[in-house]
């Protein structure tokens, strides 16, 4: 059950891995450039990067709900049109 959930959410996980992980070097970059210390740095550029994880997970969980919603919706488009016999070629 774990694994079938965790696997529904493989896109989110992606998108909001790689939205952390470009907001933790921009973090970082930002940070010594500033001439903060590098404990202040990495403690902000770490906290920004759980914040934008948590946030992508959510974009990303209704990304994937739109799509599925939009997949059901062309699948019974199409389920009907076979059942009627109509054949659409475009």
């Amino acid at each position: 059950m774990l694994a079938r959930l965790m696997g529904r959410f493989r896109v989110a996980r992606r998108l909001a891995g790689c939205c952390a992980l470009v907001v933790f070097a921009f973090c970082l970059i930002q940070g010594l450039q500033a001439h903060n210390s590098f404990s202040t740095t990495v403690t902000r550029a770490l906290f920004a990067m759980v914040v934008t994880f948590v946030v992508g997970l959510i974009i990303g969980w209704v990304a994937d709900r739109m799509l599925d919603e939009n997949l059901k919706a062309e699948e019974a488009k199409l389920e009907k049109k076979q059942s009627e016999g109509v054949v659409d070629d475009r």
